[in-house]
């Protein structure tokens, strides 16, 4: 398959699939965006697989195969040339240092969904999104490449990981509770007093979205550091990113009851116009 037609299919599915994503990746040069969208469109790969409907020993051996290509793309090889998200991947890691073989975490908290994890502390909680959300801007950093100190922007990328991944698990209660599966530390939802799935009482778990989102609006402040280390492009890629996330978690923040009566989202226009500002230099 050829590298230009692998790409155009993995900004297709970009373009497609990424609710969020595509807002700060269409800020960026066309070298660095066509990359991010082939690690994008095989992080998606990888969700597919944990959210998808197989049953848990499909989806265990699925992610043992994703993981032996993560494998070979590491080891600088393809294992099928005419998949065109490995094509474009194996493009982009031939340009950029991307740390290729993070995407075999993602694989690690895709089996953690499968297996049906109960997290009991918020470390447990909270090293889940360093594996699928903490990765990703780790990933990144290999595309948009730093100023500064290259551990502390790893570590910066991780904990804005945290905040975003935090966000999400706030949004989605119910849907995830749909697939068995509360993310929450159930110390936390003991401590509240809720059910342990999160059913009620609406009062109680409204106070515990409160505390959680004020735990992820710290792992903001502190994860959104990172910008200053980064160019003008790439800080506009992520300070998008991340500035709808944020301001979800303002939404979520302001009404906590509302994640149980259906996902929260903010509006195509406001999603726009937090991209427009990410890309002049303002705050998120």
């Amino acid at each position: 398959m050829k590298t230009a037609d692998a790409y155009r299919r993995c900004e297709e599915i970009t373009r497609t699939e990424a609710r969020n994503f595509s807002y700060g990746i269409r800020l960026l040069p066309k070298p660095k965006r066509l990359a991010m969208s082939a690690l994008y469109a095989m992080a998606r790969r990888i969700d597919d697989v944990g959210d998808g409907p197989l049953p848990q020993y499909e989806k265990l051996a699925r992610l043992a195969e994703l993981r032996a290509d993560i494998d070979t793309l590491a080891d600088g090889g393809l294992s099928d040339p005419e998949d065109p998200v490995l094509v474009g991947l194996a493009h982009a890691t031939d340009r950029f240092p991307i740390p290729v073989a993070a995407l075999n975490e993602i694989v690690d908290g895709c089996e953690q969904d499968a297996v049906g994890k109960v997290y009991t502390s918020i470390e447990e909680t909270e090293h889940y999104c360093r594996l699928v959300a903490g990765s990703v801007g780790r990933l990144s950093l290999g595309v948009f490449g730093t100023t500064g100190d290259p551990d502390e922007a790893s570590e910066l990328a991780d904990v804005l990981g945290v905040g975003l991944q935090l966000t999400n698990i706030l949004r989605d209660i119910v849907e995830d509770r749909g697939m068995g599966r509360v993310y929450l530390p159930s110390a936390d939802i003991d401590e509240f007093g809720c059910a342990p799935d999160l059913t009620g009482p609406t009062e109680a778990v409204g106070a515990l979205v409160s505390f959680e989102a004020e735990r992820a609006e710290r792992r903001f402040a502190e994860g959104l550091k990172l910008l200053k280390m980064l160019d003008h492009r790439s800080r506009a890629c992520t300070g998008a990113m991340a500035g709808i996330y944020h301001r979800l978690l303002a939404r979520i923040a302001a009404a906590p009851t509302a994640v149980l009566e259906g996902r929260m989202s903010l509006p195509t226009r406001e999603k726009a116009w937090v991209a427009v500002r990410s890309l002049a230099g303002a705050s998120v």
